[in-house]
């Protein structure tokens, strides 16, 4: 998720495509856009929680 934020505050919004890796403040790396990805196929399975903090970044399908 802070990856995507991350992404989100440098970009200004949109969809981070399957290839985007986010380096992180920590020196790790996170691959964002596959992560992403996956959360929307398994989006019926994800906890309302996750689904709240994704729709809260602007995920449109979370919502």
């Amino acid at each position: 998720m802070t990856a995507l934020a991350q992404y989100l505050a440098r970009e200004g919004g949109g969809v981070p495509g399957r290839s985007q890796v986010e380096h992180l403040r920590d020196g790790s790396e996170h691959r964002t856009g596959v992560w992403l990805a996956d959360q929307r196929q398994r989006r019926d399975r994800l906890d309302a929680a996750r689904l709240e903090a994704l729709a809260e970044l602007g995920v449109q399908w979370a919502r």
